[in-house]
């Protein structure tokens, strides 16, 4: 069995009004001067929040200066501006996007190190700085991930920087934050989450451990994301997601994703694709690609969709895949390459882009090269 390290935060709360026990813990932590990250849609729902916050003797500076997916010169604006204020503590309020933020700017905040020479696996020193990650999203996880990924302005490709010390000191998962979310950021964004327990059950690196938290992950989000699509208000179908969120996250820092996000990346930072929706798109074509090197896997996951089994384990599997097929028409994403306006043409571009990504195609439980990537887009097109 091959060695695992596993990194979470020291502290993970995780049911409603865990927003209110978040103040509370503030309040009885000592920090001064707390630095919260959000955006202005979510800035709305948490006053009550703040206020208790600032009634409790608190200084607090709220930053609503994110805009779409960040870019490193938005991590340096944010920055600057914490550093202004002199924070002792960060809270990053969002999705994944502010979170990653978040997390970047306290293990940068007192730091000598620049942005760029922390991209990649392992290179950052040391955080100094509190940091709290509260999602309103159930998607990427990052409340409990080592990861943070932002876009490079000079080369418009989505950077990865991994180290534990991104992990939060809390987090705190609070579903009620979720239901104000649009329909279609909820199935995008638990698409995404899928796509993590999928990937990591199905990779080169699975791990026992790890197993048992993304089947877990793909059973709740694959059995919920319709309700909550529908619903929006329906708590414990948002409760539900949330948790499978978590579950994917988890499985982020062991295990990782491979390559449904190698060839993802490329139509975000190329065509502007949402994450979630490009991981969305691809996932069953990738399934398909990898399926005669992991049929009992994808057989396990068929099952915990609560797919019915087939003759053989390769039947249940491919009905599994005609299940992911489904859910996407349902929550109404776009299920081919055409339905975002690209074409043939553009696929020995996006091949070229996602070969770039070994990190992450390293994991893949079938080998590709780039006949086999350039195969898939055809596929999905």
């Amino acid at each position: 069995m091959n060695r695992i390290i596993i990194h979470y935060p020291h502290r993970l709360v995780f049911g409603e009004k865990s927003l209110g026990q978040l103040a509370e813990d503030y309040l009885a932590s000592g920090y001064k001067r707390l630095y919260v990250i959000t955006v202005p849609l979510i800035a709305g729902h948490i006053t009550s929040f703040i206020n208790k916050l600032e009634s409790g003797g608190l200084s607090i500076q709220t930053d609503v200066t994110l805009k779409g997916e960040p870019a490193f010169s938005d991590f340096r604006n944010i920055l600057a501006a914490c550093r202004k204020y002199k924070a002792d503590s960060i809270a990053g309020i969002g999705g994944g996007s502010v979170m990653d933020v978040a997390k970047l700017v306290a293990a940068l905040l007192y730091s000598d190190q620049k942005m760029e020479s922390v991209v990649g696996n392992g290179l950052l020193k040391g955080r100094k700085t509190h940091l709290a990650c509260v999602p309103t999203t159930s998607g990427t996880g990052s409340e409990v991930s080592p990861n943070a990924i932002l876009k490079d302005e000079k080369d418009g490709a989505r950077k990865g920087i991994i180290s534990p010390y991104l992990l939060p000191d809390w987090a705190y998962v609070d579903p009620e934050l979720t239901v104000h979310l649009p329909s279609d950021i909820t199935a995008y964004t638990a698409m995404d989450a899928l796509t993590h327990c999928i990937e990591a059950y199905t990779n080169r690196h699975a791990h026992p451990m790890i197993d048992n938290i993304a089947i877990e992950g793909i059973r709740l989000i694959s059995h919920h994301i319709k309700r909550a699509f529908e619903n929006g208000q329906d708590l414990e179908a948002r409760s539900k997601l949330a948790l499978g969120s978590v579950y994917g996250g988890m499985c982020l820092g062991p295990v990782n994703t491979a390559a449904v996000h190698a060839l993802a990346y490329p139509l975000g930072s190329v065509f502007k694709v949402a994450h979630g929706i490009s991981n969305a798109l691809l996932l069953p074509y990738v399934m398909e690609f990898n399926l005669s090197a992991a049929v009992r896997r994808y057989n396990d996951i068929a099952k915990a969709m609560g797919v019915s089994e087939g003759k053989t384990e390769k039947d249940t599997a491919l009905k599994g895949i005609s299940f992911i097929k489904y859910l996407i028409k349902e929550c109404r994403l776009p299920s081919q390459l055409s339905d975002l306006g690209i074409s043939l043409d553009n696929i020995d571009d996006l091949a070229n882009s996602a070969m770039k990504l070994q990190r992450l195609l390293q994991n893949n439980i079938r080998e590709l090269d780039i006949e086999d990537v350039k195969a898939i887009y055809q596929m999905a097109s």
